[in-house]
């Protein structure tokens, strides 16, 4: 055995091993974190989903933006919708654009409407656009 004059910790126990022996940690004064409070409560949060589907039919230049009207969306059951069920403030809306969910700055939902933001990009016919609407209701048992 050679001991590395720099390195007291390093022992070499042939030419090819390097070894390191590494003193035991062990864990002294633990805390115990106690669990948070049960709260117990009549009320029960309730959420409401609402979909709606379009497909483009012809394609849609965003150059200038462009507003689509509720009723060219359908709901789950295939049924034409007059507006859209927004829940405001206790819900959100998400986009789909061809399956994929859009950036909340890119556009915005009314009751009567989907407003998409100027951009220079063309959805083509063909493309599904999808709201999702979900609000959250509370009941009492």
């Amino acid at each position: 055995m050679v001991k590395e004059k720099d390195c007291r910790h390093i022992i070499h126990l042939c030419d090819c091993e390097d070894r390191f022996i590494w003193p035991r940690i062990t864990a002294i004064n633990v805390p115990v974190i106690a669990p948070p409070p049960i709260i117990v409560s009549d009320e029960r949060i309730i959420p409401k989903v609402n979909r709606y589907f379009y497909i483009v039919t012809s394609d849609i230049h965003l150059t200038n933006g462009v507003t689509l009207a509720a009723n060219l969306f359908s709901d789950d059951n295939g049924a034409t919708v007059t507006e859209f069920s927004i829940v405001q403030p206790n819900g959100y809306v998400n986009l789909f654009i061809n399956a994929v969910m859009q950036e909340g700055g890119i556009y915005s939902v009314t009751s009567t409407s989907l407003s998409l933001n100027a951009d220079n990009a063309t959805i083509y016919r063909g493309t599904p656009i999808i709201i999702e609407s979900i609000g959250f209701f509370t009941e009492v048992n």
